[in-house]
């Protein structure tokens, strides 16, 4: 880090993260290597590439969930050791607890930080409120709509008030309609707290949508960065209306380039493993 400069939020520098195989243990695959990945404090910054890469295992290791085989994690400019308590996550399979509430779900994390039950309660509904289930409080999950739950999932994440924010292709069960709802609800709720974000996605047009800057991943093994866009459009967003700009349509031809070759060969390595 160049002195003078403030510390990124999230810094992952020449990571590899290395499995030994369950079915033979002699055998060792190499998920991610030569990782360098910055997210600044108040950027949003995504990641793309095929299926497989390892964009999931690079999210657990900023988590704290994995430890990186080689390299190093910092976070605003500490190492990371351990969970990362800075940061929360969002998987993109749902996290609501069956026999909670939306309201219960929501302030679990509270109560478990030792939050009085009352101010728990209040800061709960606060969120709800402001991803738009204050009616819905008292609902169950079964009892909630698919995007109604990730609203409630990211109540969830957002009451802790975390200064990095995780996502794991959140949105990605969703119909196109509500799925744009959520995105724009992203970038306001992301708009007002300029949290940092690291937000994993299959689509390209979310990425350059929402983000900051677009990473895009090479098909692994050894996964790795192969290209870095800035994504210079000017923000507040609209995740349908930005679509239509041109400089949107110059960026999707420029990354579209660069990641055709490696979906590509994603695909055909899937096919050897399903032959």
């Amino acid at each position: 880090m160049t002195s003078g400069l403030p510390a990124a939020a999230l810094d992952l520098r020449d990571v590899a993260c290395t499995f030994v195989s369950k079915d033979d243990p002699g055998q060792r695959y190499t998920a991610v290597r030569d990782v360098t990945l910055t997210v600044g404090a108040g950027e949003f910054v995504s990641v793309v590439g095929p299926t497989g890469c390892g964009k999931s295992t690079l999210l657990n290791v900023g988590a704290g969930l994995l430890e990186p085989s080689v390299g190093s994690v910092t976070v605003f400019g500490q190492p990371l050791s351990g969970i990362n308590t800075r940061a929360g996550y969002m998987f993109q399979a749902d996290s609501l607890m069956p026999w909670r509430t939306a309201l219960g779900n929501v302030m679990a994390g509270l109560e478990f930080r030792g939050v009085p039950l009352a101010d728990a309660r209040e800061q709960a509904n606060a969120w709800l409120r402001r991803v738009g289930l204050g009616a819905f409080g008292d609902r169950y999950p079964h009892q909630l709509s698919g995007g109604m739950r990730k609203r409630a999932n990211l109540a969830q994440t957002l009451v802790l008030d975390p200064d990095i924010i995780l996502m794991d292709e959140p949105f990605s069960a969703l119909d196109i309609q509500t799925r744009q709802l959520m995105e724009n609800e992203v970038l306001e709720l992301w708009q007002s707290k300029k949290k940092a974000v690291l937000f994993i996605t299959h689509d390209l047009d979310e990425a350059i949508a929402m983000s900051d800057r677009v990473v895009v991943l090479s098909a692994g093994p050894a996964s790795h960065p192969i290209g870095e866009f800035h994504v210079n459009i000017a923000r507040p967003r609209d995740v349908a209306e930005v679509k239509m700009t041109p400089r949107f349509v110059e960026l999707h031809a420029a990354i579209w380039a660069v990641l055709r070759e490696e979906v590509l060969k994603g695909y055909q390595q899937q096919l050897k493993k399903a032959a």
